[in-house]
Parts: structure tokens; sequence; C-alpha cells
């Protein structure tokens, strides 16, 4: 909530600057930068739903959806199941070397093939059960409202008249410098439980998440580029949430006995 109020306060104090240290300001931009970081604070449920199946139509559009073996294969692995919560769900794949899926707050589920290479059904299934998880727990909301504030801090710098291009250079790196593209650590460890019990309701093995975090985390040491992969570096904090897997996973089978 802190960025927010700071990008608020920036994008309005320079409003009132026709111009601040040698910089000509684009007023509208500070403006539309206002604007965005006031929206992040009072993000409406109702607003995530829509700007989900926004972005899903553009990433639709700029992705290959695959329909064929791996369509058939996730439509197998989730047979069944076409909501959460009352919430009606959409599957595709994505046709991509990339390793990677997510699930959005439109009830969207978009899986990559190269997910889908590495992992068997019963790991497959449970990531896309920890993905539903950030949406049954409205992570998903957090991550728009940190979307709204990278992009006001844009607009702050793209306002920068003539200084906009050299601005445009930087955008990635402020984005990123503002906004974590992980969620925290109560979040995963909630949505790993939500994936666990997501596959031991598909009458799966209870150590399915724990087979995928474990194979998830290995494929961090080497792989560079993914996206999982990446979010996975930490080592010490994935390895605590393979051991809570691993611990719910063994209370489960006691409780079977």
């Amino acid at each position: 909530m802190k960025r927010f109020f700071i990008i608020v306060a920036t994008a309005l104090s320079l409003c009132s600057c026709s111009i601040l240290g040698g910089i000509d300001w684009n007023a509208e931009g500070l403006a539309s930068a206002a604007g965005k970081a006031a929206t992040a604070a009072s993000i409406s449920d109702e607003m995530v739903v829509e700007l989900c199946r926004q972005s899903i139509v553009s990433l639709d559009q700029q992705n290959v959806i695959d329909n064929g073996a791996y369509k058939q294969r996730l439509a197998r692995v989730l047979s069944g199941l076409t909501e959460l919560d009352g919430m009606p769900l959409n599957f595709a794949v994505y046709k991509t070397t990339d390793i990677n899926a997510f699930a959005c707050g439109d009830g969207s589920i978009r899986v990559y093939s190269g997910l889908m290479d590495i992992m068997d059904d019963e790991e497959l299934t449970a990531i896309i059960g920890h993905e539903l998880g950030h949406v049954r727990n409205k992570d998903t909301k957090r991550a728009i409202k940190n979307a709204y504030v990278a992009s006001a801090a844009r607009d702050i710098l793209a306002s920068a008249g003539a200084y906009g291009s050299m601005a445009s250079a930087l955008l990635g790196d402020i984005g990123e410098a503002l906004v974590s593209a992980q969620f925290s650590q109560a979040q995963e460890y909630k949505a790993d439980e939500h994936g666990c019990q997501f596959a031991i309701d598909r009458g799966l093995s209870p150590y399915s998440m724990y087979n995928a975090l474990n194979k998830l985390n290995q494929l961090s040491d080497g792989s560079g580029g993914s996206t999982i992969a990446h979010m996975f570096a930490d080592h010490p904090q994935t390895e605590k949430r393979m051991e809570r897997m691993k611990k719910m996973a063994q209370k489960y089978i006691d409780s079977q006995e």
C-alpha cells in the first residue's frame, strides 16, 4: 500500500509543475499515473475479473494455442473440472518451450507445453491445483494491483518530455524494481496446500505436489530463462515448501491407515 501513496504523491506533485529539474513533464501522463495508482488502491473483484478477461484475450492472440495432443492431454487430466466456487473455468495450452502455468481471476487457466513436457499427469494436476489456489485465495487481485502500480510508474517516466525515449528504455527495469513477480511466502504455502489437496481429491498421489516442487527445484539449477524455474531460484525457501508438502502427504497417508 505504501507504494500506491508514493506514486500518487509523486504524480500529483509533478503535475503541479510545468518544468522540474529541466524536464518538461506531460501533465496528461502524470494524471494517468495518479489515476492508475488510485485505482490500484481500490480495485474491486469485478474489476479483477474484467481486467483478467481482457488480458487473456490479448495473451491468447500473442501465443500459439495448441489444438492437438497437448490440448487432449490437458482435457483428460482435468476431466470433469468445469468451475471453481461457481466461476466457470476455461483452459488452453500455449505451445512454447517455456515452463510455466498460470490461472487468472476470470477463470482462465493457461498451461505451457514446455511444462507439460517435463511433468507427469499427477505432477501437472498438482501444479494446476496450485494455480487455482492463487485464484481461490484472491492472490490474483494483489498481482493486478501491482500491475497498476508498475503502469503508473511507467507513465511518470514516459511523461518526461524530451527524455521520454530514454524513459521508455528504462521501463522494464523500473517495473521490475517496483513490483515483485513472485507471490509472498504465505501465499505460496497456501497455494501449495491447495495443489496437494487438489491432487488428492482427484484420486492421485498425495505426493504429487511435493514431486512437482522437487522437479522444478532441480530444474532451476540450470534452466536460465524458464519463468517457473526463475521463481524457484531461492533453494532454501523452496526446500521448505517441499518439506511442508512431504509432511502434508504423509499426514494424509497416516490418516487413511
